[in-house]
């Protein structure tokens, strides 16, 4: 079975994040979306939230688990038998990040890390500039799936 791992805060999962996450389900027999913990970092949404969410809005694809993780992502792959992760890449500024992370991750594990390029039409999306732009009342709409659209409004609004 070939299996990969898609990771990310997803705060809150965003189209361009299912853009890859499901061009990626195309691909492998098995695609397992990493929820990160970070206790260091103050999220909109909980863990727990963010699972029920990317289970809602994946689970048309099938070959799609969402698990939560903490600590070092390769040991996450490691305990979970997954040799490979994909990452999303928006610009050259993602780039730059990316290619020392994926370069540390295989120096350490030997985990490979594959780049998928964003679609264009999400190449400006993030999770963190969504919920800014919502924060002051703009319309996010069509950046989100419908349902997390609504999630993040009721706790915007609070």
């Amino acid at each position: 079975m070939r299996r990969v791992v898609c990771p990310g805060s997803f705060d809150p999962v965003t189209n361009g994040h299912l853009d890859i996450i499901g061009r990626t389900s195309r691909l492998y027999d098995e695609v397992v979306v990493a929820v990160l913990i970070n206790i260091e970092k103050r999220s909109l949404f909980t863990v727990d939230e963010r699972i029920e969410m990317l289970q809602a809005v994946t689970k048309e694809y099938g070959n799609i688990r969402v698990e939560k993780f903490h600590g070092l992502l390769v040991d996450f792959c490691r305990q979970q038998g997954i040799p490979a992760i994909v990452k999303g890449l928006r610009a050259v500024s993602d780039f730059d990040y990316e290619l020392q992370m994926a370069q540390l991750n295989y120096r350490m594990s030997g985990v490979e890390t594959l780049f998928m390029s964003t679609n264009p039409e999400y190449s400006f999306l993030s999770s963190s500039r969504l919920k800014e732009i919502a924060r002051y009342g703009g319309d996010v709409s069509g950046l989100v799936p419908d349902l997390v659209h609504q999630l993040l409004i009721e706790r915007l609004r609070g």
